[in-house]
């Protein structure tokens, strides 16, 4: 059968491209002149706008210049145009009206019409615009496209020229001006830019609403950033340096010469921040589902999909989606000239002899030079583009989802764990920015496909409708394995998710667990998650695997079919078409290879914003929830609630408010009292609007400050807290320091009010938290202050003196709303409300409703009977005055054993001169320098002790010798022309080729099931050994780091592991060996090579050690600057209801956009460094692959067989492909193994003591008598810190009640927790039972005490398991003990009972209620040794004393140490110990103590008689 001759292919291909370039040149003019004509409508209309008046020669920077160059080039283009086109129509007249001919005549014209409108729009109306910054972008896009245009026509004209076809010389002339006019029009267009204004190409429409959010964005950036990091390396570049990627280099060159830090990082492009892309992309999201919305006419809500955020997202980089489009195209075309040419190479080779081929080998070598240029010049820029890209769509998304997340209704705050919330930030938005790599595959993949078809009919005929069908038939059968690969991803998410919730709460709530011991408890919940995650991951790895194998072993494939198809068809298998039909197989291999990846990340990818979509979707608090009025507007109230019902369900049935109806006026104070759980807190959160309104009305009058019961904390300064984001007035900040008692707590810190607070306040008392809460709400001056109970954190003195000077004094003439259980507090309200079952039992004054009902005097009642105890006061004399404080031989011996300590410890504290040295939280450790080689062995050998590497390794180079081996096969075997013999039949040709083939196939199998086995073991062993080490860790490390770094590897790092670095690794080592399978290849056919080889490849790892210098620290730079947006959310989500109280969201917004432009920052620049040593590798590549081609062109004829030389070229066209991708691997494997540096750095924290030691094994009953005693014990949270405790020695009878008492901040809770060994002494020691607690196990120590902590703590699950975690009591165990703490009847309320659901942090439950919840733990319990801290702040004061009747019961031959701020609750102890800045100063029983006038016990509860005595 004959194939169809040559020539026909290159006039049908010329007959196209003259089609294509007619249709395009006419679709521009009718642009054009659209424009025209609009501008001209338009035009007397506009008297100030752009046209008219000025021209853009008075733009700044290069614009002007670049202006008159291009309509100059515009204009001399044109006028050859229409020579030309005159010139066609008058020669060719007498060819007739051919089709070739008729194309040809309307693309000339076509030309010359287009070209000259356009010349005219250049020069009457881009050049009279006065504002004129740049070209438009259609303007840019269309010379880019003509450029492509050329650059192929002139490319077809030189192949079909070698081929024997004559090319007109009018096509050679329209070529030459053609390429070099498009080149100085498409300089002109990206460089003509103008300056001096840093907004780069920020659009127009977007100027006026971006100045106000960047301004704001800069003045919160604290200049922090040095002159460095103020503009763009980018932003100013020329377009030569834009082309190399030479604007680099300054960075390049700071990094190679000293360890990158932050601040040596360049700013971002307007556009590339959040400020510059979060307005265009919120607008067209809005207008999106707005589309949306009016289609479906039945509902207001805005209903956002995946699709509509696709949408939304590619509308906002429109401009790199069709710039990258565009090198994408340049790519394809160029990357398939090589194939194309091969089949004429190696008939150049054959036929060199022949005079008439003399200068052919030159035009073929420049050809493949051109295209190979044109190749990596548009990968590079291409890659770049998508990067960026990539940054822009993750930015836009993760301000869109904080800002939503500061807007939720309580009910989707509830449908939402804290947990899922940092997995749409931290994963998906960062997969939908990753996704940008693979943007345009979609079409390039076909495209490809369609061009390698196209080249293989040219060379095989019909033979290549097979290999399309062959193509088709894999594609179609990965649909099910794609669709799998979907549900197990999704899968792998819902698991991923669960995971990091329990990991997350179980963070949050460390201290609680390791003070219960039930952190390897909770440990094993998290395993266990993990395990039914990991089920999942296997199960997607192994997919992958065959998806991997399955196109790996395509074109092999595709070649089987292909060549049999020949066969049967009686097509003649040349060595020249073979080899063009395998080049072309090569080139297609690569797409066809990344078809795996691009289809998991599409799967991904569409999962992702399927995630965030749906967040996206949840209920906001409604606008309308509270009526807010101007400050002033109304004078009749401040407040006002009228017939209001609320419940937090959202449902009519179980109101959690009802019948609400109450006022009050400006300047006026109310108390709100009741019974815990009666509605208190709810009934703020109706005036806040945090919770649902079912029916009446909420007016508010001015704005509102909030003080919550659970103290809010922000991670960061004191100072920085209590400002809030307001200027600082010095004489307004000395104010509120003094009226919230902080300057004394304040000298004591190390650094003042320039401590960094730890995470959620760590590093502060309970009562330290609260006062920094209220010192914010007084500091913000607001009109309506509403305060949840802040009072019972605090000692009875500071209590007293918060109310005086805040609530009577500073805000005297505002209007105050106050929770509060102490009734003393009452009298002073203008109206008590009295709360009970959600409704206002009692309202008046205190006087008028003290005898009108029950509820008060049940309340007033009970505090009395507290106060029974306080007779003793009238007995007391003035005897034993000495005993008040210690005596100047105690006060020496403790000032010689403090010093004594302090030297013990200098050692320690030599940091201490250093002003970070001594706060708490530190900057997060980021190693320096290369990544240790022990980081990738550790990794290779974690699994199996790397037994399966050399395995991998092994099945790879196997794949590798016997593609070689095929190939050379077929190139030796098929004859070089028709006329010469072949050395085999074709049948035996292709039986070696077949048996060769299912070997390769067979290895890449075993390879990948080896990869997936491997990289699944080895991630599992890393998680479960950080987990284990975090959970083992010291309390001290979770003070001192926040959740985000812990969260950060857990989630980020992890999902690294589990699927990318064991593929990077096999990436790494599959190049090289084909890299060395090619070098091999090519030194068969010309040795000489290896000449330009090796200086070339040196040159390669030069540059390559000079890159990676500076990209490594921004990867560490992206890592350590990714754990601050990770905190700040998860903060800002746990204290979204006080951020929106002080109307702060704005503030909060602009923070999360800076955070995330420190990110983006060693981002994009780790990204244009990367291009910049590939761009340098591609040329070093060519550069070896040229001379490849001089040297095999100038050889003697017949030296050299030209099948072996042409499928030297075929494996040399891949050679920069390879090389680059090689070295480029390498360096990413080097950023991506940082995420396993970072998990071992947590694998190797210090840990806690043993939980168990075998041999101190204790008695069952120990503690038996419960005796502790202290001897000379000084404690300190770190070595560069203070000591807290300082030298206390005490004794704790056993089976007595021992009370403490102190001031806020006197050392209290930290002798607690020297107790349970959170933190170890540092000096001295701490006996139970005779035993030194030191010497046994912390699992032993922990487990036989029982405590109540300050801060109350329920985790997410059911009322049963947050009373019996460990699953040890029987349910009427549980339900004797919740009566015994008076919760039995609200839990049998409920519907579930004991199986009752509790939320993440018990939000379900008051935090009275979580204090109860508490109380039943230790009750079932039942240690020996038992500690309150604060355990019942948060109740009533009937329920306080129910408690502690309960307690006497319950514990009445236990030691209880009790700490309370309540002075009734520790005077029925046995004794009392008072600590003052970590001495104890009074320390025995309390009626002794209350004897003597003079001691500071005395003075306190006398202090707390007066104030209670107002009563």
């Amino acid at each position: 059968m004959e194939t169809t001759p040559d020539w026909d292919w290159e006039e049908c291909l010329i007959f196209f491209l003259h089609g294509v370039s007619a249709a395009s040149h006419l679709i521009l003019a009718l642009a054009v002149t659209g424009r025209l004509l609009l501008r001209r409508l338009s035009a007397g209309r506009t008297k100030d706008g752009e046209v008219g008046g000025g021209d853009a020669s008075r733009s700044l920077g290069r614009f002007p210049y670049c202006y008159r160059v291009s309509v100059c080039t515009t204009w001399a283009l044109a006028a050859f145009e229409v020579l030309l086109a005159a010139y066609s129509w008058y020669a060719d007249g007498g060819a007739g009206w051919s089709g070739d001919a008729v194309a040809e005549r309307v693309d000339a014209a076509a030309r010359a019409v287009s070209w000259l409108l356009l010349a005219a729009y250049l020069q009457f109306d881009v050049g009279r615009r006065r504002r004129q910054e740049r070209f438009p972008a259609p303007l840019r896009i269309w010379w880019a496209l003509f450029t492509l245009l050329t650059v192929v026509a002139a490319g077809v004209h030189a192949a079909t020229s070698l081929d024997g076809f004559p090319v007109p010389g009018r096509s050679w002339a329209l070529d030459a001006i053609s390429v070099t006019a498009a080149v100085v029009l498409l300089s002109a267009g990206f460089l003509g830019r103008k300056e001096g204004n840093g907004r780069g190409h920020a659009s127009e429409e977007q100027e006026p609403l971006l100045n106000g959010a960047h301004g704001a964005a800069d003045d919160d950036d604290e200049n922090s950033s040095s002159s460095a990091a103020d503009a763009s390396l980018f932003t100013g570049a020329g377009f030569l340096s834009v082309l190399t990627f030479s604007w680099m280099g300054p960075l390049l060159r700071v990094g190679h010469r000293k360890t990158l830090a932050l601040e040596d990082v360049p700013g971002l492009e307007p556009g590339d921040s959040v400020a510059g892309i979060l307005p265009p992309f919120k607008a067209n999201l809005e207008a999106l589902t707005r589309d949306v919305n009016s289609d479906g006419g039945r509902s207001s809500k805005k209903v956002v999909t995946a699709f509509t955020l696709t949408k939304a997202l590619l509308r906002t980089i429109w401009w790199h989606v069709a710039v990258t489009a565009f090198y994408t195209l340049v790519y394809c075309v160029a990357a398939y000239v090589g194939p194309y040419l091969i089949d004429s190479l190696v008939q150049y080779l054959y036929l060199s002899g022949d005079e008439r081929y003399a200068g052919k080998g030159q035009l073929l070598v420049l050809a493949f030079v051109v295209a190979k240029v044109l190749e990596c010049l548009s990968q590079r820029h291409l890659f770049f583009r998508l990067q960026q890209a990539g940054i822009r769509a993750r930015s836009a998304l993760v301000a869109v989802v904080y800002q939503k997340s500061l807007a939720l209704s309580s009910q989707s705050r509830r449908s939402r764990t804290s947990g899922e919330m940092i997995n749409i930030v931290s994963v998906d938005a960062d997969r939908v920015g990753i996704f940008s790599w693979y943007l345009h595959e979609v079409w390039q993949v076909p495209l490809q496909t369609g061009m390698a078809m196209f080249i293989l009919y040219s060379t095989l005929g019909l033979a290549s409708l097979a290999a399309l069908a062959a193509t088709v038939a894999i594609s179609l059968a990965t649909v099910p394995l794609g669709r799998m690969q979907e549900r197990f991803q999704e899968k792998l998410m819902d698991s991923k998710d669960a995971r990091m919730k329990a990991t997350s709460e179980s963070l949050h709530s460390m201290r609680i667990l390791k003070l219960q011991g039930w952190e390897m408890r909770f440990l094993s919940k998290v395993i266990d998650l993990r395990k039914t995650e990991a089920n999942w991951l296997k199960r997607y790895l192994y997919t992958s695997a065959t998806m991997t194998f399955v196109f790996w072993g395509t074109p092999t494939f595709v070649a089987v079919v292909t060549f049999g198809a020949c066969m049967l068809m009686g097509i003649p298998l040349e060595t020249g078409k073979l080899l063009s039909a395998l080049a072309t197989f090569r080139v297609l291999q690569e797409p066809i290879y990344e078809l795996p990846g691009t289809i998991a990340m599409v799967i991904k990818t569409k999962v992702s914003l399927a995630r965030i979509a749906s967040f996206l979707c949840l209920d906001e608090l409604p606008s309308d929830a509270v009526q807010r009025l101007p400050r002033g507007s109304s004078e009749d109230f401040a407040i006002s609630v009228s017939n209001g019902c609320f419940s937090w369900e959202a449902s009519p049935e179980f109101p959690t408010l009802k019948d609400l109806s109450f006022q009050a006026r400006p300047g006026m104070r109310v108390a709100v009292c009741g019974t815990v759980g009666s509605g208190k807190s709810s009934l703020l959160s109706c005036i806040l609007g945090e919770i649902p309104k079912l029916s009446g009305e909420v007016r508010t009058c001015g704005t509102t400050a909030y003080v919550s019961q659970s103290a809010w904390i922000q991670s960061g300064k004191i100072q920085e807290n209590i400002l809030f984001g307001k200027e600082m007035d010095t004489e307004k900040y000395d104010r509120v320091l003094e009226s919230c008692a902080l300057k004394k707590d304040l000298e004591i810190l190390p650094f003042g009010d320039q401590t960094v607070i730890g995470e959620r306040g760590i590093n502060l008392s309970g009562g330290q938290k609260q006062r920094i809460q209220i010192a914010r709400a007084l500091y913000q001056d607001a009109d309506i202050y509403l305060f949840d109970d802040p009072f019972s954190a605090v000692d009875a003195h500071t209590g007293s003196h918060l109310f005086k000077e805040c609530l009577l004094a500073d805000l005297a003439s505002k209007t105050v709303v106050y929770v509060t259980h102490q009734i003393e507090f009452l009298p002073a309200a203008e109206l008590i409300l009295v709360m009970k079952d959600g409704r206002i039992a009692q309202a008046g004054k205190y006087d008028e409703i003290l005898g009108s009902g029950e509820e008060l005097m049940e309340l007033v009642g009970a505090h009395k009977e507290s106060l029974t105890a306080l007779d003793v006061i009238d007995g007391m004399n003035e005897d034993n005055a000495s005993s008040s404080s210690p005596s100047g031989r105690e006060k020496q011996n403790l000032s010689r054993s403090l010093s004594l300590a302090e030297k013990k410890h200098e050692a320690n504290d030599d940091e201490g001169n250093d002003a970070q040295s001594g706060q708490l939280v530190q900057e997060e450790e980021r190693e320096k320098g290369r990544v240790g080689f022990w980081v990738y062995w550790k990794y290779l050998t974690l699994a199996y002790k790397g037994a399966l590497v050399p395995l991998v390794l092994l099945a790879q180079m196997l794949f590798q010798v016997i593609q070689i081996a095929s190939n050379y096969w077929m190139a030796w075997a098929a004859p070089v022309s028709k006329d010469v013999e072949p050395p085999v039949s074709m049948p035996t040709l292709l039986s070696v080729y077949v048996m060769l083939a299912l070997g390769s196939s067979l290895c890449i199998l075993v390879r990948s099931l080896l990869l997936a086995t491997a990289g699944y073991k080895t991630a599992t062993l890393l998680f479960n050994k950080m987990h284990f080490s975090i959970f083992r860790a010291p309390m001290s490390f979770f003070d001192s780091t926040p959740s985000g770094r812990i969260l950060n590897r857990a989630s980020t790092d992890q999902s690294e592991v589990d699927t990318n670095i064991a593929d990077q690794m096999g990436t790494v080592a599959f190049s090289m060996i084909q890299l060395v399978g090619i070098i091999v290849v090519m030194s068969q056919v010309a040795w000489q090579v290896f000449v330009v080889f090796i200086p070339v490849f040196a040159a390669c790892v030069w540059y390559q050690q000079y890159y990676i210098d500076t990209a490594r620290e921004l990867q560490r730079l992206v890592g350590v600057c990714y754990a601050p947006i990770i905190q700040h959310f998860a903060e800002s989500i746990a204290g979204s209801s006080t951020i929106r109280s002080f109307g702060k969201e704005n503030q909060f917004v602009t923070t999360n956009s800076r955070l995330t432009d420190a990110y983006s920052r060693p981002k994009f620049y780790n990204a244009g460094a990367r291009e910049w040593l590939c761009f340098r590798l591609d040329v070093l590549s060519s550069l070896v692959f040229a001379f490849s081609l001089i040297f095999l062109i100038n050889l003697p004829t017949g030296l050299i067989d030209p099948g072996i030389a042409g499928l030297a070229i075929t494996y040399g066209l891949s050679l920069n492909t390879l090389q680059a991708q090689v070295v480029w691997s390498m360096c990413t494997l080097e950023n991506k193994i940082i995420s396993v540096e970072r998990i071992l750095q947590y694998i190797s924290i210090p840990t806690e003591p043993p939980l168990v030691m075998s041999e101190n094994k204790l008695a069952h009953n120990w503690p038996s008598n419960g005796e502790i005693q202290l001897h000379n014990l000084h404690v300190k949270y770190a070595p560069q810190l203070p000591f807290v405790l300082k030298g206390l020695t005490v004794t704790f009878p056993g089976g007595m009640k021992t009370g403490i008492v102190g001031r806020t901040g006197s050392g209290k809770s930290t002798l607690i927790q020297s107790l349970f060994r959170i933190v170890d002494p540092t000096v001295g020691q701490i006996l139970i039972d005779g035993v030194d607690i030191c010497t046994i196990g912390l699992h032993d120590l922990r487990s036989r005490l029982s405590i109540i902590p300050q801060e109350p703590t329920m985790f997410e699950g059911t009322v049963r398991s947050n009373l019996d975690p460990l699953g040890e009591y029987s349910d009427d165990q549980i339900w004797e003990a919740l009566d015994c703490c008076q919760l039995g009847d609200e839990v049998r309320k409920q519907e579930l009972k004991l199986d009752s659901p509790v939320i993440e942090n018990g939000e379900n439950w008051s935090v009275g209620q979580r204090q109860l919840v508490c109380l039943g733990r230790v009750i079932l319990k039942r240690s020996k040794v038992l500690v309150l801290d604060e355990a019942t702040a948060s109740v009533d004061t009937a329920t306080d004393n129910l408690i502690q009747r309960t307690l006497r019961q319950q514990f009445k031959e236990t030691t209880v140490i009790t700490i309370a701020h309540r002075i009734s609750s520790v005077l029925d102890s046995d004794m009392v110990l008072l600590l003052d800045n970590g001495v104890a100063v009074e320390h025995d029983r309390p009626n002794k103590l209350l004897e003597d006038k003079s001691s500071l016990f005395s003075k306190l509860v006398a202090e707390y008689t007066m104030r209670a005595a107002h009563t």
